[in-house]
């Protein structure tokens, strides 16, 4: 396919698009053919939509607008989103391998009633609070103020970049900040089309900026401007640390959502019907390719050849193909990098002396000879130290570990560099939230998984992240917290001053 039948895609700075001297060649997953070509931006892309975005904040165009008046215009952005589902399914599964039908269940399906989430928290966050005081040592009032911080910038990854950026776009816009968003150079297409709605639903110009480039070139320059006051990331582990020690120049804000290696524990109380399916669907949706994917699973050794056997039969069943046809359950991983890391992965844990149970290559057949595949996979005898159950894979591979009592289990779930989810399957509901209470991640779900709500915070423990998106309180991560002293004491006899000032004022 040639480079002229396809479309170009350009950034979206200050309101109108603004193309680069080199662009991005985006590749289909599925079928290694050229999707589409998009611009790749560079420092000084960044610093101008930085200064287009502090132009903005400091005028007040967004900033100053009552909060009503934001909601209004973010409400009518989710509608657009609705209305638009199905060309967004199609700018997400082009160029990143879901299937169409996590991407309508998922990617874009969760995409309109999240950001309507913070449409709403727009109308109704604790923009001011009064706060009562005694009146002593001097009659006050107070209030707490909640400020835009500014400008923000959102890094955001390939795997869900619509839906993650709008975990980040919807507090910041609803706060009255200004936005940057970097978008990998994979997966650009879905948020610059959000960006164009915005713009046509009536968000000024400048506040809300796209735009591509390289991550260690444009990423870290965002997370070191010194006009940014806040920065949100999601990605690997390495790269929040690398944030975090960019944004510490300047010392602004920041929140990371981070990497996972997720530990299901099974209770020999489990229905396993129920938890064959949803233990293999908590690692394998998407290929595996979700930070908060259920990738360790802990089985109790009465029962781990049965488990096993049922997995590997249920798992069998998983149909692999085409990714924009409603029979396929998995697609291809995002990348030839992707697929030669987690194949990396297991070529590692078969040297370390784990059983590939199930899969553990590239699927057979004319259909797969191109494109970026990986079987699913399910890999026993392994041991928590190991690096494929240390590591975040990011494909679809599942690790079941033995263990001999709750207590070993929680212990190993527990022994991990990351915290971000973790899951219990039980039919003695008294029983799993006594485990889930001691297991150590942000989120912990019972006899489910994936389950994603925006009206309940989202983030890790550990090295799996800093501070918490979505949830009641997405919009303190945007704001800054100002309190206002106002004095109420009106005569200079029952004011303190005289701590300081021993001699009585002259008459």
């Amino acid at each position: 396919m040639s480079t002229t039948s396809v479309r170009h895609h350009q950034m979206f700075i200050d309101g109108g698009h603004v193309d680069a001297d080199e662009q991005f060649e985006i590749i289909s997953p599925s079928t290694e053919e050229l999707v589409c070509t998009a611009a790749k931006g560079t420092v000084d892309d960044a610093d101008r939509a930085v200064e287009a975005a502090r132009r903005a904040f400091d005028s007040g165009s967004w900033s100053r607008k009552s909060p009503e008046e934001r909601s209004q215009v973010m409400r009518a952005i989710a509608d657009r989103l609705g209305e638009e589902a199905d060309e967004l399914c199609e700018l997400e599964i082009s160029a990143n391998g879901a299937t169409i039908r996590q991407a309508m269940g998922f990617l874009v399906g969760l995409a309109a009633p999240h950001f309507l989430y913070f449409a709403e928290q727009a109308a109704t966050y604790p923009f001011e609070t009064q706060i009562p005081t005694a009146a002593y040592p001097t009659a006050s009032s107070n209030r707490i103020r909640r400020d835009p911080v500014g400008v923000c910038a959102a890094i955001v990854p390939w795997n869900f970049p619509l839906l993650l950026g709008i975990w980040k776009i919807g507090p910041a816009l609803a706060a009255g900040n200004s936005i940057v968003v970097k978008v990998d150079e994979k997966t650009p297409r879905s948020l610059l089309r959000l960006a164009e709605i915005a713009h046509e639903c009536g968000v000024p110009k400048g506040v809300f900026n796209v735009i591509t480039g390289e991550g260690a070139e444009v990423g870290a320059r965002l997370a070191s401007h010194p006009d940014v006051d806040k920065v949100a990331f999601t990605g690997s582990t390495a790269i929040g640390r690398e944030i975090m020690r960019l944004a510490s120049g300047t010392v602004k804000k920041v929140s990371l959502e981070l990497g996972g290696k997720g530990a299901a524990v099974l209770l020999d109380d489990a229905d396993l019907d129920v938890a064959v399916d949803g233990i293999l669907f908590g690692c394998m949706l998407y290929s595996g390719q979700i930070c908060e994917s259920g990738t360790r699973l802990l089985v109790p050794d009465a029962i781990h050849d049965e488990v096993v056997r049922r997995l590997v039969e249920r798992a069998s069943t998983i149909k692999l193909g085409d990714p924009s046809d409603f029979d396929t359950d998995l697609g291809p991983v995002v990348s030839k990098r992707q697929q030669e890391r987690v194949l990396g992965f297991i070529e590692g844990a078969k040297r370390d002396g784990v059983t590939v149970a199930l899969g553990g290559g590239v699927p057979e057949g004319p259909e797969f000879e191109k494109g970026f595949w990986i079987q699913p996979t399910i890999l026993t005898d392994v041991k928590n130290n190991m690096e494929i159950a240390c590591e975040e894979t990011f494909g679809p591979v599942l690790c079941v570990i033995r263990y001999s009592s709750v207590d070993e289990a929680i212990k190993i779930a527990n022994a991990s560099q990351y915290g971000l989810t973790a899951g219990v399957w039980s039919t003695d509901y008294e029983r799993a939230i006594e485990v889930a209470d001691r297991l150590r991640a942000g989120t912990i779900w019972i006899n489910n998984w994936h389950q994603i709500d925006p009206a309940l915070p989202f983030g890790g423990y550990r090295q799996s992240g800093v501070g918490r998106e979505l949830g009641p309180g997405a919009l303190d991560e945007y704001t800054e917290a100002k309190h206002v002293h106002v004095d109420l004491t009106t005569k200079l006899d029952r004011h303190i001053f005289d701590a300081l000032l021993s001699t009585p004022p002259s008459s």
